[in-house]
């Protein structure tokens, strides 16, 4: 694949797709967190000359967050000390044109991605290279830069379309969290520790199921809603208030699945053996073999309790690798954020490599000042498909455009 010091940008235009898509509060932006992950890249390119155009998508249709990109411009301006210019527009002509006018060492930003119809479907390369898209602003063009490292899963015209019309490259920090991640998914060294929490079940049961069988990973440990299926799957009842509440979000109908995996690896996949529940607004702890279960049927569970907190603790101190991904509980109320303060302090206490991913795991990671994790990823989705085994369409279009144009440093 291509590295960023590969080539040389001056007088060069560069389509940098990054992502930018972050938390927004009363119609402001409430985190810059991503405008720095992708800062070093964007000042390399700067510094040496490029004439930078950037993309970046924003939420999705008719959700809240779903704001243009005039924000994200001022961060980033902010940021580098120099103006970024928001261009009102994709790729009409009033974008090609405020494209063809940049000079060496400007940079503009255009509208969010998404405000374009064929940015939202996922589709093959070949089709995302004949949008309208990327046929109006390839011509102009001489390189793409790609470090939208947290949307790797997805096939859309500006992560994928260019890849074999122009050389595509990874940005230092896409080749940053390729390299962790690697090396984590990889390596021999052992034992090998996961954490998976958090509300993508389906996601993290790939995972599990991946790792366990290919011979990956010596331990699961389990929290959030993750943890809550895989405790079913083990034949614990969590009461009625929280079956009914899982019901709503479909996911009893993942319960199965978490038996079929916990069939095959049984003794592998750790579970809390206790709980915290709202008890009349307050933290109560509930061990699931007492007799104080019944709070269950009418409390909601919103953390993982003390006594798992010191078993998963003394497993991870001992760990040489960890990847983590996903909260124990809901993180936001304080007195339940309890279990994924002290999982990550302990991921950070560690000896272990560790990498830990996924947006609520890192504003936790943040607000709570947890120092000492080897790599926090910026990819939730893309961490998760890429510890599945699953192939990110955005690293096969790197080994795709890297074979179609590697003649280039030849020459």
């Amino acid at each position: 694949m291509f590295r960023l010091t590969d080539f040389s940008y001056h007088n060069r235009t560069v389509f940098l797709r990054a992502d930018l898509n972050s938390p927004v509060k009363d119609g402001r932006i409430i985190s810059d967190a991503r405008f720095r992950a992708v800062l070093p890249t964007i000042i390399y390119l700067l510094e040496h000359g490029a004439k930078l155009v950037i993309g970046t998508h924003q939420s999705k249709p008719y959700k809240g967050d779903y704001i243009t990109t005039e924000q994200h411009a001022e961060i980033l301006g902010g940021l580098l000390g120099q103006e970024v210019e928001y261009v009102e527009d994709i790729f009409g002509k009033y974008a090609r044109e405020k494209i063809q006018a940049l000079k060496p060492g400007e940079a503009l930003m255009l509208e969010n991605l998404r405000f374009a119809a064929e940015e939202v479907k996922y589709k093959p390369i070949e089709d995302c290279e004949k949008t309208f898209f990327v046929r109006k602003l390839a011509p102009l063009i001489d390189y793409v830069v790609n470090d939208a490292f947290a949307a790797a899963h997805r096939s859309q015209p500006s992560l994928v379309g260019f890849a074999r019309l122009k050389p595509m490259i990874m940005g230092f920090l896409m080749e940053r969290e390729v390299q962790a991640l690697t090396k984590a998914y990889e390596t021999q060294e052992k034992p090998r520790v996961y954490v998976l929490g958090g509300a993508k079940v389906d996601d993290s049961l790939r995972v599990a199921e991946n790792v366990l069988r290919n011979g990956r990973a010596e331990v699961i440990l389990t929290g959030g809603l993750v943890g809550h299926v895989f405790t079913l799957a083990k034949g614990f009842h969590l009461g009625d208030s929280n079956l009914e509440f899982m019901e709503r979000r479909s996911l009893l109908e993942l319960v199965d699945w978490a038996e079929e995996i916990l069939n095959e690896f049984y003794p592998y996949v750790r579970t809390p053996v206790d709980f915290a529940v709202d008890y009349k607004g307050e933290r109560v702890e509930v061990d699931l073999l007492s007799e104080e279960k019944w709070l269950f049927d009418e409390y909601p569970i919103l953390d993982i309790g003390s006594r798992t907190i010191e078993k998963y603790r003394e497993v991870l101190m001992g760990a040489k690798i960890i990847v983590a991904n996903g909260p124990m509980g809901v993180f936001e109320r304080e007195e339940f954020a309890v279990g994924t303060v002290g999982v990550f302090r302990a991921i950070g206490e560690s000896p272990a490599f560790s990498i830990v991913g996924g947006g609520h795991s890192i504003a936790s990671i943040y607000q709570h000042n947890i120092t000492g994790i080897s790599h926090v990823s910026t990819g939730g989705g893309a961490m998760l498909s890429f510890f599945a085994g699953e192939k990110l369409p955005v690293l096969e279009a790197f080994k795709e455009s890297y074979e179609r144009f590697k003649g280039l440093l030849e020459g």
